[in-house]
């Protein structure tokens, strides 16, 4: 009998060691095990990380070296790259069932007890010792590391009620009650954010790595434990709040370095993956593909911006749920006006400005660059880089003199006339009012190739977005929307209402 070519159901009928021994079963570290399953896959065309996208090249090439390797592994970097989600796919790799020794506290192999407990079943049963089976499932456990995390936790202590219901002496090694790490013996054992770990904890955690015994209120164990160790930490909190202690930094063999999407457009299927949008209503909401890169490109922006603390980081949950709240922005309308469809606007990008705020940490917290305003700062930034995709720079055009194609536009705000565009407007009042601006329907048509027809209004008011941007217009944050007018008459205009004057809100979109 071929111990490896057994299926899952063959192998749960398999219930002594005896009858474990019989099948050829052999006793195989976690390390080895992944690697070995690994190998596989790979030799398969197999895709271990399904749905990690922008790793393709770099992370996750890494990652398969390191199990190749059979290295510990630090997944080191900002916030939102995934690094935990990496950790629990690792359990892809494992076996589907191991053997265990039923009812042995550390999941002890069979053929290779590590327990006490484990060792006496086995002498007084023998090859009638009961075999239990350990689903992939089950071999993973994860900590956060906090500054409150004790020895007791992670490595064990002794349990003075074990000691009085057994009446055992507190010298008798059943008295100790074992953590986290003994108990993921045979497992993936996940640390998040190692350095907020204390130091006298680090060091706890270097000794079982190196010499594989723990040390718990005088008892001096020596527990080989069998376990794969994937820690993740911020390079942020090296300075501010901690950092690894050399000894255990030194023990880690491979450390990789995760990073954000490198391009829109793998930025995007994470967005759309992760997007929690099983309730909407999506075949009532059109979303133009414009309004995907936009959402993408303010978190471009919030990385490269001098208001965002780059240490920190830009979580890709920036663009997850600020996707999640432009439909739901949409959504709203929907419900408010009892209309059948809708199609996305750039105004309904006020709706995201909640998921930014709480997402960037700011350099300075001012009321000049408060959380608000670099939201909308961002969203402008953002609104600005894609314009010159779809429409001549206002700038160069201005300076061209001839042949300027915002003249029409430009001229009937320097009018006096002003335009109101809000979230809440039904879809015949939104599109009315657009099109009261001459030559800007013209404007849309000339330069938006393939432009699809239920998207003209949208590129209409991306246009009116876009000469803002390059101030050629004045654009100012009202309760429910965007008000364009003038930009000159605008500075005199010193006593609106919307909470902020026109110049913060001016220098807060462009």
């Amino acid at each position: 009998m071929n111990y490896h070519q057994l299926s899952s159901k063959e192998l749960l009928q398999i219930k002594t060691l005896g009858q474990l021994k019989k099948a050829g079963y052999q006793p195989i570290s976690i390390k080895e095990e992944l690697r070995r399953n690994l190998i596989q896959k790979i030799k398969a065309k197999e895709n271990v990380f399904e749905g990690i996208w922008g790793y393709e090249d770099t992370v996750i090439p890494d990652i398969e070296r390191a199990i190749l390797s059979k290295h510990n592994i630090n997944l080191l970097g900002l916030r939102g790259q995934a690094k935990t989600r990496i950790a629990r796919m690792m359990t892809h790799l494992l076996d589907e069932y191991v053997p265990v020794v039923e009812g042995s506290e550390l999941n002890d192999d069979p053929l290779a007890p590590l327990s006490r407990q484990a060792m006496n079943i086995m002498d007084e049963k023998g090859d009638d010792t009961s075999i239990g089976w350990w689903h992939r499932g089950e071999r993973y456990t994860e900590k956060l590391a906090t500054p409150d995390v004790s020895v007791a936790d992670l490595i064990g202590d002794v349990d003075p009620i074990k000691a009085a219901t057994m009446k055992l002496s507190y010298s008798d090694e059943r008295v100790i009650h074992f953590g986290l790490v003994p108990r993921s013996h045979r497992s993936i054992f996940v640390i998040n954010e190692l350095p907020d770990l204390q130091a006298r904890i680090q060091v706890a955690l270097f000794n079982i790595l190196q010499e594989g015994d723990i040390q718990i209120r005088g008892f001096k164990l020596r527990l080989p434990l069998d376990i794969q160790f994937v820690f993740t930490a911020n390079p942020e909190d090296y300075t501010n709040r901690g950092s690894i202690v050399t000894p255990l930094k030194d023990r880690i063999e491979s450390q990789i370095i995760t990073h954000y999407p490198k391009t829109i457009e793998i930025g995007r299927k994470i967005t759309e993956q992760e997007a929690k949008l099983q309730d909407k209503p999506l075949s009532r909401i059109h979303v133009p593909e414009l309004m995907k890169d936009l959402i993408e490109q303010i978190a471009v922006e919030a990385r490269n911006s001098e208001y965002v603390d780059e240490k920190s980081g830009v979580s890709a949950r920036l663009t997850i749920t600020a996707y999640e709240n432009l439909i739901s922005t949409a959504e709203r309308r929907l419900y408010l006006n009892d209309e059948n469809e809708t199609v996305i606007r750039i105004v309904d990008l006020i709706g995201i400005i909640p998921a930014i705020t709480g997402k960037v940490e700011l350099v300075y917290e001012g009321e000049q660059e408060g959380a608000g305003l670099v939201a909308y700062n961002l969203i402008g930034k953002a609104i600005r880089s894609m314009f010159i995709n779809f429409f001549p720079s206002p700038e160069q055009k201005k300076k061209d003199k001839e042949g300027n194609p915002y003249v029409l536009p430009l001229s009937w705000f320097g009018e006096g006339n002003t335009l109101d565009l809000l979230t809440n407007q039904t879809d015949k009042e939104y599109k009315e009012i657009l099109h009261k601006v001459p030559g800007l329907e013209k404007i849309t048509k000339e330069h938006v190739t393939s432009l699809p027809e239920k998207e003209l209004e949208f590129f209409m008011e991306f246009a009116l977005h876009g000469l803002a941007e390059y101030s050629q217009l004045s654009k100012k944050l009202v309760d429910t929307g965007m008000q364009f007018k003038d930009l000159f008459s605008s500075m005199f205009d010193l006593g609106s209402s919307g909470g902020l004057d026109d110049e913060e809100e001016d220098e807060g979109f462009n």
